[in-house]
């Protein structure tokens, strides 16, 4: 059965292709497997996503609830939600072809960086681009970005997805931060100093969070944060 699975990698010398064994085949897939989770991280919006959640249960004012492993979880869904397009037209024009022997494995990368690649420039800001385009020792080098190395585009894009999730962090912290300070100023003017204000003010939180349908409220703006 063996025979009919198509290549993962071939060498071409003189003309003539030469097929990889199994056992390299499987050493490949391997290794591909253990760069998934950095491309996961550094080349989609799972950075964004998962930031900004971890931002939010801090504002909330829980530590361990929902716990990391939920929030991961969330932040991949989101991810291949808002993902799907490009990873649609990875599938088509360089999984698909591939795996019908129409191309070849360097041909299958190149197509695959296309659209991640586009992707990437739609999110990144020109400040971080800019930035990591002096530091790589190449500034005036490069006519538009879509010249740009892929080197030097990740950590730009990863970079400025940072910057989004601490700017949108921000924005869902200050509700629940006016509340702790609503609460902490009404137990003071009670005289009420040894009562801590998270007691009182987390369960307003949450009343309020879930009043209005937080959770849908909170991911769906995130998601539609990212530009299509």
């Amino acid at each position: 059965m063996f025979a009919t699975a198509a290549p993962i990698a071939s060498v071409t010398t003189q003309g003539s292709s030469q097929v990889f064994s199994l056992d390299i085949q499987t050493l490949l897939i391997v290794t591909l497997l253990a760069f998934l989770p950095g491309i996961v991280l550094l080349m989609t919006s799972f950075t964004r996503f998962v930031v900004v959640l971890a931002i939010f249960r801090q504002a909330l004012g829980l530590t361990t609830t929902p716990p990391n492993i939920l929030l991961i979880g969330l932040a991949l869904i989101l991810s291949a939600f808002v993902m799907r397009p490009t990873l649609d037209t990875v599938n088509r024009t360089a999984l698909q072809p591939y795996l019908a022997r129409q191309i070849t494995f360097d041909d299958a990368t190149k197509a695959a960086l296309g659209p991640m690649r586009d992707f990437m420039l739609k999110q990144v800001r020109k400040r971080e681009l800019h930035l990591f385009v002096d530091l790589s020792g190449h500034k005036g080098e490069y006519a538009t970005p879509d010249a740009v190395p892929m080197l030097t585009l990740v950590p730009a894009y990863v970079t400025s997805e940072l910057q989004s999730a601490f700017q949108i962090g921000f924005l869902i912290y200050i509700p629940f931060a006016l509340i702790d300070l609503a609460v902490a100023a009404i137990l003071m003017a009670l005289g009420m100093i040894m009562v801590s204000p998270t007691l009182i003010s987390l369960p307003i939180k949450l009343l309020l969070f879930v009043s209005i349908g937080g959770w849908s409220l909170l991911l769906g703006t995130v998601a539609r944060s990212v530009i299509q």
